[in-house]
C-alpha cells in the first residue's frame, strides 16, 4: 500500500463532506488526513485527503467521487510537484528549570509560542510530517501535556492552479423571483 495525496475541489454545500468520507467507508479505506476550507471562489471548497490504498482501488474510488455531481474536480499531488504542510499546537510543560530548552527548541524548528502559563508553554508549528515528527520528538522528554494536529493541507508547485484546469462552472442559483431590481 501506498500513500495518495488527493486535492479534490466541490461544491461548497452541506452534505458534501459526509458523502465523500462515506464513499471511501463504503470502500473499506481508512482516509489518514482529510482537511476541507474555502478556496479564492465562494462558491467552492477545496477537500485535501491522504489515503493509503493500492494504486487500481484507488482509481475506483476516484472514478466513484468523480461521478458525485457535488465533485468539481480531482487531482492526485504528487510529492515531488506539491508543497504539503501541516500545523500543529502542543502544550508542553516547561517550568523555570526546563523552559529555556524549550524555547530552544521552539526556535530551532522556526515554531511559535502561542501561550505561557507558569507551568507550560503551548506552541504552533507547521510543516510536512517530517518536520512535525521530528519536532514532537524533541519536545517528549518535557512532556507533552496536550497536542492538537490538522489534517495536510496541500497545493501543486509552479504557476498553475488546480482551477484553470479546465475547471467546470459551478450553477450560480437565480434569485427569487420578485427579488429583482430591489
Amino acid at each position: 500500500m501506498s500513500k495518495h495525496t488527493l486535492s479534490v475541489l466541490v461544491e461548497n454545500k452541506p452534505g458534501v463532506l459526509a458523502r465523500i468520507a462515506g464513499l471511501f467507508s463504503r470502500r473499506g479505506f481508512n482516509i489518514d488526513s482529510l482537511a476541507v476550507g474555502p478556496t479564492e471562489h465562494p462558491e467552492i471548497s477545496r477537500m485535501t485527503i491522504v489515503v493509503n490504498v493500492e494504486e487500481s482501488p484507488l482509481e475506483q474510488v476516484t472514478k466513484q467521487l468523480n461521478k458525485l455531481v457535488e465533485v468539481i474536480k480531482i487531482v492526485e499531488l504528487d510529492q515531488a510537484s506539491a508543497i504539503d504542510r501541516e500545523l500543529v499546537l502542543v502544550k508542553v510543560r516547561a517550568d523555570a528549570a526546563t523552559r529555556g530548552a524549550v524555547l530552544d527548541a521552539v526556535q530551532l524548528f522556526r515554531a511559535k509560542v502561542v501561550d505561557v502559563a507558569p507551568d507550560a508553554i503551548t506552541i504552533q508549528v507547521t510543516g510536512n510530517a517530517d518536520k512535525l515528527a521530528d519536532f514532537l520528538r524533541v519536545l517528549e522528554p518535557f512532556g507533552i501535556r496536550e497536542l492538537v494536529q490538522s489534517g495536510m493541507v496541500a497545493i501543486g508547485r509552479g504557476s498553475r492552479s488546480i482551477s484553470e484546469r479546465s475547471l467546470r462552472p459551478v450553477p450560480v442559483p437565480a434569485p427569487a423571483a420578485g427579488t429583482a431590481g430591489r
